[in-house]
């Protein structure tokens, strides 16, 4: 697939599980993992209610069928069927009827975005409500309300979907997403998308590290996930947890909790190259599943790839997060940047110099322009100097590209040119 297409490939896969309502649990997680099975060949895992997982225990499972608010006409005012998000993600079942007064502290909005349904949720804390836009709150009459939730929280299971790309090393690169929240574009259905269409892409050639991409409910699920492969996560030697990827803010990396790993370095070595506005954030023990790669009991080095960060786009978590508000240029440009980072880590390799008592002479090998101007030639001549220089078996090609301030794609090949005129061999 021409990566020209892939952002519009991204989001008519989006525009396909947005109606779907998902949870930490459930029948709508299952049907999000049936759709991306047909794209790859997830292994579906279901694990008990009440399963230990460290100081957690997996959850009852949830599942909806209806909800409403009817007035005394027998409207539905407030109707799930128009938008998952009406209803307390999680919400216990109530069949009654209420005065306002009485349902009002089951009722949730945003004054300050009066126009836009808020997403809630109680996944630890039984209770039931209703979320709708300030201006539907503020126009209800008193009556009395009929009120539905036609759901249940009872013993079933927490699913989550697992894809592993077996690759000529045994040592892993993880690609995490949650996929849990219902119909939110940007979180998290783009990372959803990304990573799908990562594996897809990745899957086409040959590559140097096995992947494993994870799609999970939000942090019970990666918990659940490392309780469940804590003897195998030394394999993991890479990470990246994606999320919001669609919007149209710059692209935006948190590093991992070890600040310098190598996918920190890869990352922030494509962005800075990229010529494109950009941020890179410390870590902090706050945001997405990262933060459970990065406890101090595994501190794995997995970051986080995003465009604008969680909480600091005023669409957040609400209905105004819709089809409209990811766009294929972004979503196709996240996936650009991903792969990009991705390819650094497949090439970052050390090599020793063959020929490393003074400079060889290149000219006599063909690699050496004698007519001075061309610029291009001349910064691949500085690339194969460098990896020269440096190519003593104890730098990377990456520690070479970000001391010599040339991009790494120009280091590669300078490298992979020095291999094939035998003065330069990759260590063992």
């Amino acid at each position: 697939m021409m990566t020209d297409n892939i952002g519009h490939e991204m989001h008519r896969l989006i525009a396909e599980l947005y109606p779907i309502c998902r949870s930490i649990t459930g029948n709508g997680f299952r049907e999000t993992l049936q759709a991306i099975h047909r794209y790859i060949p997830l292994e579906v895992v279901e694990v008990p209610t009440g399963t230990p997982v460290f100081d957690w225990i997996v959850p009852k499972e949830w599942n909806i069928r209806d909800a409403y608010i009817k007035n005394t006409r027998g409207e539905r005012i407030v109707d799930f069927q128009e938008s998952n998000l009406h209803v307390l993600n999680y919400s216990t079942p109530i069949r009654t009827k209420l005065s306002l007064a009485e349902l009002r502290s089951h009722l949730f909005s945003l004054p300050e975005h009066p126009d836009w349904i808020p997403y809630r949720t109680s996944y630890y804390a039984e209770r039931w409500g209703f979320c709708l836009s300030h201006r539907q709150l503020l126009a209800l009459p008193d009556d009395v309300y009929e009120v539905c939730i036609d759901s249940t929280l009872q013993d079933g299971h927490l699913t989550y979907g697992e894809f592993l790309l077996r690759g000529q090393s045994s040592d892993e690169v993880l690609i995490s997403c949650h996929a849990c929240h219902p119909s939110l574009a940007n979180d998290n259905l783009s990372g959803i998308a990304l990573a799908t269409f990562l594996a897809q892409r990745l899957g086409e050639s040959k590559s140097r590290y096995s992947y494993r991409f994870l799609f999970i409910p939000g942090t019970i699920g990666s918990i659940t996930w490392l309780a469940r492969n804590e003897a195998n996560v030394a394999n993991i030697q890479h990470g990246l947890v994606i999320t919001c990827v669609g919007d149209a803010g710059r692209l935006t990396y948190k590093k991992s909790r070890r600040g310098d790993a190598e996918i920190d370095r890869a990352v922030a070595h494509v962005l800075k190259h990229s010529g494109q506005d950009h941020e890179i954030l410390e870590f902090t023990p706050y945001g997405f599943d990262e933060r459970q790669y990065c406890s101090p009991g595994f501190n794995l080095p997995v970051g986080c790839f995003m465009r604008t960060p969680n909480g600091c786009y005023p669409e957040y978590h609400t209905s105004a997060d819709n089809l409209d508000f990811v766009k294929p240029a972004s979503l196709a440009d996240s996936f650009t940047k991903c792969l990009a980072a991705l390819a650094v880590l497949e090439g970052n390799q050390a090599y020793v110099n063959l020929n490393p008592k003074c400079e060889p002479q290149l000219g006599k090998r063909g690699l050496y322009q004698t007519i001075g101007g061309q610029a291009d030639a001349r910064q691949f001549e500085l690339a194969m100097l460098w990896v020269l220089n440096l190519s003593d078996g104890k730098h990377t090609l990456l520690q070479i590209a970000e001391r010599s301030g040339l991009e790494f794609g120009l280091i590669r090949k300078a490298a992979d040119t020095l291999v094939q005129h035998t003065l330069l061999k990759e260590t063992v």
